[in-house]
């Protein structure tokens, strides 16, 4: 049987990024059934060469062609011309993909579009509509995306699928190891509590309220008690200076470190491992790839009770670190999202937060962090994320068909007239 092919648009499938990574997940488990090949057009990176790319691993069952952003309208037409796929996937923020979805009367008559998307918070974004009715399917990577878009747009197919975690990379590390690793990147750090945030220094990450409120919590505990290192570019020009910010404030004997290269998951969940807690506590957040990393290594988490973070560290019943609720729900937006509500929390919140994980008797974290583990097992595991692609992607293939196969899409309504 000859295979189907699927064009892919998201964050090139090599790179480091979230998007990158999960994108690459799920092709992995889409040409191991031997039933699927791809395109892609591979973004949202610095490329050096524009040439398409073929993966030792995939030989010819994957094709990348390099683009900027994540490709045009014209290289959207190229593409279903030369390669007639058979099913489009995409993934990311929606704000990326106005331009595909007005291309819609050109795509769906040949083949179903598949979004895989993630949104940040309520209300209920009713603009979003018209975009959500552009696909044949979306998945949900939240259960407020999930809530969201079979209330916005019940009509179009939804299925509830969270990132997943590779276990087999992201996991707990035995204690002699840790505590080599510990030495060999902090030295003799006398028994400090190390809090960890990796993530883009970015306005909604909360990271110069971060820093202002750690040192509160130092000030209080002692500037030789913890530490925090942040994996992010201090001067990245959607944050704040962080270098500004913690030379005024007296941070620069150590209290606050940067690791700022790029690297490998292997080198991420060792870090993970080293510390005592990760912290996340963005205004906004659909998912948060880290703090799920970080629980499938034993390490605790503080997050605001927001977006994909709030399924994160609790299951409804048990805690997998602690949660913060907002102080304030403040409507903002902007000419392309409306409203949108901004989740806020308070100095107050962070820093009981801090002194929560920082004075946990070693049983009770032992507990949590077992739990935690055993929550990324159960809801968010390798093998349940590759299944369920693999059955969405063959019922929405035999469902909906492509070019000549084509079926159950119509480009028009009968609408009547009073």
């Amino acid at each position: 049987m000859e295979k189907k092919k699927i064009l892919v648009i998201a964050d090139h499938p090599m790179s480091f990024s979230g998007v990158g990574n999960q994108t690459r997940y799920i092709i992995e488990a889409l040409v191991k059934t031997e039933k699927y090949k791809f395109v892609c057009l591979g973004g949202a990176i610095k490329h050096q060469d524009y040439r398409p790319v073929r993966i030792d691993e995939w030989g010819d069952d994957v094709i990348i062609f390099p683009v900027d952003g994540y490709g045009n309208p014209d290289i959207m037409r190229s593409i279903i011309r030369t390669e007639r796929p058979d099913l489009v996937w995409f993934m990311t923020d929606p704000r990326f993909w106005d331009w595909l979805w007005q291309m819609e009367d050109e795509i769906r008559p040949l083949m179903p579009m598949v979004y895989y998307h993630v949104w940040d918070n309520y209300p209920y974004p009713k603009y979003n509509k018209t975009d959500y009715s552009s696909n044949d399917f979306i998945a949900a990577i939240s259960k407020v995306t999930y809530d969201i878009v079979k209330n916005v747009a019940p009509e179009v197919g939804c299925q509830y699928l969270p990132h997943a975690i590779d276990t087999t990379i992201f996991q707990k590390m035995d204690v002699e190891k840790i505590n080599e690793q510990k030495k060999l990147h902090f030295g003799d750090i006398k028994g400090k509590k190390v809090f960890f945030f990796n993530s883009r220094n970015a306005r909604r990450k909360m990271t110069g309220s971060l820093i202002m409120w750690f040192k509160e919590f130092i000030d209080e505990i002692g500037h030789d008690k913890a530490i925090l290192l942040m994996h992010t570019d201090p001067k990245d020009p959607n944050g704040p200076d962080l270098e500004a910010i913690i030379n005024d404030q007296g941070l620069n004997e150590g209290q606050v470190l940067f690791s700022r290269e790029k690297l490998a998951p292997e080198n991420v969940a060792a870090i993970y491992n080293m510390v005592d807690c990760t912290i996340s506590i963005s205004d906004a957040e659909g998912f948060g790839l880290s703090t799920l990393e970080s629980l499938a290594c034993g390490t605790p988490i503080i997050v605001t009770m927001t977006g994909g973070l709030q399924e994160q560290v609790t299951d409804g019943k048990e805690w997998f670190g602690v949660g913060i609720e907002p102080k304030s729900k403040a409507i903002i937006g902007s000419q392309q999202v409306p409203y949108i509500y901004e989740d806020r929390i308070c100095k107050e919140d962070f820093i009981d937060a801090l002194k929560k994980i920082y004075s946990m008797p070693p049983d009770e974290l032992d507990k949590m962090t077992k739990k935690g583990i055993k929550h990324v097992e159960k809801n968010y595991n390798f093998e349940n994320f590759k299944s369920s692609w693999i059955t969405l992607i063959d019922e929405v293939i035999q469902k909906n068909g492509s070019w000549e196969t084509r079926k159950n899409y119509k480009s028009w309504d009968f609408k009547e007239i009073e």
